[in-house]
Order: structure tokens, then sequence, then C-alpha cells
């Protein structure tokens, strides 16, 4: 199977929701379906229901968070040195050559991504246009709205 590259921040969050899950929503979920159980009759009984769907859900993100940690290519991005070149987990600053207007993306993992934290998928159509390129490169994004260019200010690893 192919490894699917992840930072190291984003590895660590996974690690941490996984403990959350494992020592504290699976003994709070255990609990309830005792507690149901002892008010007798399951087939009618709302709380049972719930707890056992809960159970599930729970039951499943950890196998999910499991499978992608175990399939994960952990970068660490502060230890790079791309000479420069915009690359998985780099921090690009970019101009749109149009409007002037100046954003700041991160390139990480499809489970990472964020817009609203500047975190972009290293998949999105922004981040492969501008792999590989270094600062003062101008990068053409193929958008639904046309194609648009940002002048590549800034690469940083951190």
């Amino acid at each position: 199977m192919n490894k699917v590259p992840m930072t190291s921040r984003g590895a660590e969050r996974l690690r941490e929701e996984l403990q959350e899950l494992k020592s504290v929503r699976r003994p709070q979920i255990i609990q309830a379906i005792a507690e149901a159980r002892a008010h007798g009759d399951l087939k009618e009984n709302a709380e049972y229901h719930a707890a056992r769907e809960q159970q599930s859900f729970t039951e499943g993100r950890i196998n999910e968070i499991e499978g992608k940690l175990s399939n994960a290519e952990v970068i660490d991005v502060s230890k790079l040195n791309a000479n420069g070149r915009v690359v998985f987990g780099a921090t690009v600053v970019l101009v749109n050559v149009e409007t002037d207007e100046q954003v700041s993306y991160q390139l990480v993992g499809d489970d990472e991504a964020d817009i609203k934290a500047n975190r972009i998928s290293i998949n999105s159509p922004i981040a492969r246009a501008l792999i590989g390129k270094v600062e003062g490169d101008i990068a053409e994004v193929k958008a639904p709205a046309g194609v648009k260019e940002y002048e590549i200010l800034e690469v940083k690893y951190v």
C-alpha cells in the first residue's frame, strides 16, 4: 500500500485523538451501555441503542485513525531543506499578480487540510502548481474561474 505524506504535527493530532477515544470515550460508552442494560428490556431502550450507536461510531473512528497512521509517511517540516523549493510541508507566501492580494499556505496531506488555518492539500490545484517552484517564480493555477497567477514571495520550512 502507498504511504501517504503527513506532517509530524498532523500525525501528533491524530495520535492525541486516538488516545482520547481509547482512554476516555470508549470507557464512557461501555459505562453507558452497562447502565442502559440495567434498565431492562433492550428492545425498547433508546439509551441502549444510542450508546451502541456511539460505540459503533467510536470504534470506526479508532480503526480509521489507526489505518491512517499505519499508512503515513511522517515528514518533519522543520528538518526539511529543499534549497528554497516548494515541497510537501513548506509554507509559501504568495501574492496574486492581478489583485496584489497576499496569502500564505502550508502544503499538507489530505487529512490535515484546513483552509481556515491556511493549510491546503498537496493534491489541490494551487499546491500542484506550486510544487518545485522557488521564490520569485510565477505559478499559474487553473481555477474554475480561469487561470490565476501567483508570485512566490517566500518559502519557509516551519
